[in-house]
């Protein structure tokens, strides 16, 4: 599921990046979802995939709160970029005349930003909450399996979600492989 996570995405990035048709806001948001996906899934699938190969649950201390950062780092980033895509789609719907103004490659770039910079702000408030919170009463199980379907299902299903049932990503990507072979 890993592997189909982070090829899927990257599938994404580069039928966006290598077809000028797709050169619009909504592609260049959706290329930056499937990069932080990425990043997301290899922040802990890795480690969760050396630690079943080696049959070991241990992890550092260091490890853990690296781990965790760059967890909650991208997880942060993914709703800053799922609400600017709907913002997109908003000024689309709501204002398609002006659109293209509004929505200029300046503010797209300004956008994604400040949605780095928001979360990279928002983090330490995060960080600051997980280190006075006291630990959970849930069960490990119940936890492990929150955390499967949260860090390995909903990224690998991202790609197939925002994309693959789009005619033109699916003429990109058609495009893409015949460009490969040739």
């Amino acid at each position: 599921m890993y592997l189909i996570t982070v090829f899927g995405n990257l599938l994404i990035i580069l039928a966006i990046s290598s077809d000028s048709h797709l050169h619009t806001p909504m592609y260049f948001f959706l290329s930056n979802l499937s990069f932080v996906d990425i990043c997301f899934t290899s922040t802990t699938i890795p480690k969760m995939l050396w630690n079943i190969q080696m049959q070991s649950k241990t992890i550092t201390y260091e490890g853990c709160i690296t781990q965790i950062y760059f967890l909650i780092l991208f997880a942060v980033l993914d709703i800053f970029l799922l609400t600017v895509m709907a913002y997109d789609r908003f000024v689309a719907i709501c204002h398609p005349l002006h659109y293209t103004v509004i929505m200029n490659p300046r503010l797209c770039g300004l956008l994604v930003l400040m949605s780095w910079l928001s979360v990279v702000s928002l983090f330490y408030c995060t960080m600051l909450g997980v280190y006075l919170s006291s630990a959970a009463t849930q069960s490990a199980h119940s936890s492990s399996t929150a955390s499967v379907m949260y860090t390995v299902i909903t990224p690998m299903l991202n790609p197939f979600i925002y994309s693959l049932r789009n005619k033109d990503m699916k003429r990109a990507l058609k495009a893409f492989f015949v460009k490969g072979t040739v």
